[in-house]
């Protein structure tokens, strides 16, 4: 770590938990954002500013000006710009140090899978369960801990899946493929501006402690929150041995 470094990152080295050593492991880190909007926007934010050292930004939608309300990593100026191009430039703003590199794709098959090999993290910020379930396969098949966020209307859910871990719950034992779930999206339903940066914020301090190796994640937790009602709630969760994707059958 050189001088900059050591400046830049000076509130964290403070941090007895965190220190040098760290620091370092931040900057020799590499993140996967799977979405660049309402919540991969602040989750990217903050792990670039924190100092991960290659953050994989994934989205392969373009910006909308109805994106503006809440996806802060895009300005007015992005508007018709690739998301993940637009999240580049803006993470270059923040920490030059950081490699951006931008995936402007709706990641599946075989890109899916050496993403999530070469990632020490997942940070699931998409938006239907499709994708969700698809990079929680993913994660499961290359042990990797995949931090969780979902955000709609008022309502927020955020959980870590820490797949490294044999006794650890994957997203499909919360909600299995074959059930039958209301799908919602923002663009019908609206979502409260603060809420995707309160998440995104949220999944980017869990995947730095997973990163760093410090403190009590929220594995094996899922985390809600009712906007209106000032509400948070904690469910423990458990491992489904029955589980199609993370089961002993799949062992």
């Amino acid at each position: 770590m050189n001088d900059g470094q050591l400046l830049r990152y000076s509130r964290h080295i403070l941090l007895t938990e965190i220190g040098v050593e760290g620091q370092q492991k931040l900057l020799d880190s590499r993140a996967l954002i799977i979405g660049a909007g309402g919540l991969g926007s602040p989750a990217a934010m903050y792990l670039a500013a924190a100092g991960v050292g290659t953050i994989a930004l994934a989205d392969g939608d373009t910006v909308d000006l109805t994106n503006l309300q809440r996806q802060v990593m895009h300005g007015t100026d992005a508007v018709g710009r690739p998301k993940v191009e637009s999240g580049r430039d803006t993470l270059a703003r923040l920490n030059p140090e950081t490699h951006v590199v931008p995936l402007r794709m709706r990641l599946e098959g075989e890109a899916l899978e050496r993403e999530v090999a070469a990632a020490d993290v997942v940070l699931d910020c998409s938006d239907n369960f499709a994708t969700r379930h698809a990079v929680n396969r993913a994660c499961v098949r290359h042990r990797k801990a995949l931090v969780s966020g979902a955000a709609i209307r008022f309502d927020a859910q955020i959980a870590v899946f820490d797949l490294r871990r044999d006794d650890s719950p994957c997203y499909a034992c919360l909600f299995p493929e074959n059930a039958e779930l209301e799908e919602t999206r923002c663009a019908v339903m609206g979502v409260f501006a603060p809420l995707t940066g309160m998440v995104g914020t949220v999944q980017a301090a869990e995947a730095l402690k997973l990163l760093i190796g410090i403190g009590e994640t929220l594995s094996g937790r899922l985390v809600m929150f009712d906007a209106l009602g000032a509400d948070w709630r904690t469910v423990r969760l458990t491992r489904d041995p029955a589980c199609p994707a993370c089961g002993s059958a799949n062992s």
